[in-house]
Order: structure tokens, then sequence, then C-alpha cells
């Protein structure tokens, strides 16, 4: 294995951990922000109002996108264990 094949394998992980990772950190992100200025406004600073909704859309989220990351991991896989054999040369 070459040194430019383990560099493009790690490139690809990587990229595909940022990606599967993307929805349900933005949305945490988004809400977080929300809650904040939300507890800013208010100046309530109760660390549950801000767990609370955090947790609901993280689920939420799982839910929704939840297939979608399943699918794109089991294709990286599958594509990764495919190609093992032209790895190896």
């Amino acid at each position: 294995m070459t040194p430019e094949a383990t560099l493009t394998l790690l490139n690809n992980a990587l990229w595909i951990t940022v990606i599967v990772a993307a929805p349900l950190l933005i949305s945490v992100l988004v809400i977080g922000v929300f809650v904040g200025m939300l507890q800013a406004a208010t100046q309530i600073n109760e660390m549950t109002l801000s767990f609370i909704p955090k947790l609901i859309v993280l689920f939420l989220t799982l839910l929704l996108a939840g297939p979608w990351m399943l699918k794109t991991l089991t294709n990286y896989a599958t594509n990764l264990i495919i190609n093992i054999p032209t790895l190896l040369i």
C-alpha cells in the first residue's frame, strides 16, 4: 500500500465522518444559539433549559437523518471492503 493510497483512505474516512456528523452538530448548534439568546433576553440561567431542547432536537434529527447516515456509512464500508484487493497491491 502506497503512502498516497493511505492518505486517500484517511481523507475519505475523515470526510465521511464530517458529512455524517454535520446534521446532528448543526441542528444542536442552531438550537443552542436560539436557547442562549432566549436565556439572555429573559435572564433565566437554568441549565436544564438549554439541555432538554438540545436533546429533543438531537433525537428528532437522528430520527430524520438516521437512515441517510446509516446508508452513507454502509456504502463507505462496502466500498472499502470491496476495494481491499486493489489496496493491498
